[in-house]
């Protein structure tokens, strides 16, 4: 097939570009599943990859749909787009192949939110745990406590600023400003930005750092240097984005809030509860690290209390009696 000995280098070539745009691995591994399961059809084919005709296209449409759901298709065709889209800037291709054909979209689902009440709930979930440390044999109540005061500061922290698992994952003791009330953390793109912590959050973080995080750091290898990190599991070491969402996610079962239910719902609960509080939409937008306000409006979606209060606000008859 002429031009196939290039696809492959390609590919790489647009991996290298994701990575250094500090993509997760995780999208690194799906991006080049993807694209290489595309390539490789093409390939059998003996169509050339940087100009597929249109029938091509249509037919490997009928291939993914055949194979999978719509969701999967959706998330393939992205993944494809994207590489062509960078081919055609690094010169390797004259455009996108795809620019032309109609490919299927998935309905923008709602976010999930939580209630106040239930983050509530949540957080008196951590205050069992807490009271429950100080009843355990006495062997282990140092741990349980401070796995507790832990717990209580991921909450407090992920529901005040609103942060991607990742980025509470990854802050560090540096980045971490309690008497402003501050916490920096880069977000996707490598961007920095600074989240806001309320008192609650604050005072939990502070318990935790007093009386929790030594005692989770006494548990470190010999000779392990101190972790940077914030979060630490039971062996002193970094609570990673698993260990992140294996507590978060128990939490939330044992409050016994929705299935479905994930880390990220306090993130979208942090955008609602702004937005039904009377926060502007731009500052909503800067607190998330969105790149675009159109990201950020979802949320105008799932925010009822916000709609009727500006809708009061505004409509000359949205108070006034009626006339009979």
């Amino acid at each position: 097939m002429s031009g196939a000995p290039a696809a492959k280098p390609a590919l790489e070539r647009f991996l290298r570009g994701l990575a250094a745009r500090d993509a997760s691995l995780h999208t690194q591994r799906s991006y080049r599943t993807a694209i290489g399961a595309y390539l490789d059809w093409l390939t059998d084919r003996g169509v050339d990859w940087r100009a597929p005709a249109r029938a091509d296209l249509r037919a490997y449409l009928a291939h993914l749909g055949a194979r999978g759901a719509r969701s999967s298709t959706a998330q393939r065709l992205a993944a494809i787009r994207s590489f062509h889209r960078h081919a055609a800037r690094e010169g390797l291709s004259a455009g996108d192949p795809w620019g032309a054909i109609a490919t299927p979209r998935l309905p923008r689902r709602l976010p999930r939110v939580l209630e106040v009440e239930q983050v509530e709930r949540l957080l008196a979930v951590v205050d069992d745990e807490l009271a429950a440390a100080d009843a355990a044999v006495p062997a282990r109540t140092a741990l349980l406590t401070a796995l507790a005061l832990r717990d209580r500061a991921l909450v407090e922290t992920a529901y005040a600023a609103g942060l991607r698992i990742s980025e509470l994952a990854a802050a560090d003791l540096a980045s971490l400003e309690l008497r402003r009330g501050e916490i920096r953390v880069l977000g996707k793109g490598r961007k920095e930005r600074v989240g806001l912590l309320g008192r609650p959050a604050r005072s939990s973080i502070a318990a935790y750092l007093e009386d929790g995080r030594p005692v989770l750091l006494a548990l470190r290898k010999a000779g392990a240097d101190e972790p940077a990190e914030i979060f630490l599991n039971h062996r002193g070491a970094p609570l990673g984005v698993r260990g992140l969402r294996y507590r978060l996610d128990l939490l939330c079962r044992r409050a016994g809030l929705p299935e479905g239910v994930s880390p990220h719902t306090l993130r979208h609960s942090f955008a609602t509860h702004l937005l039904d509080g009377g926060a502007d939409l731009r500052v909503v937008q800067e607190l998330l690290g969105h790149e675009s306000l159109a990201t950020t409006q979802i949320y105008t979606h799932v925010s009822p209390t916000r709609l009727r209060a500006a809708y009061r606000g505004a409509h000359p008859r949205a108070t006034r009696p009626s006339a009979v």
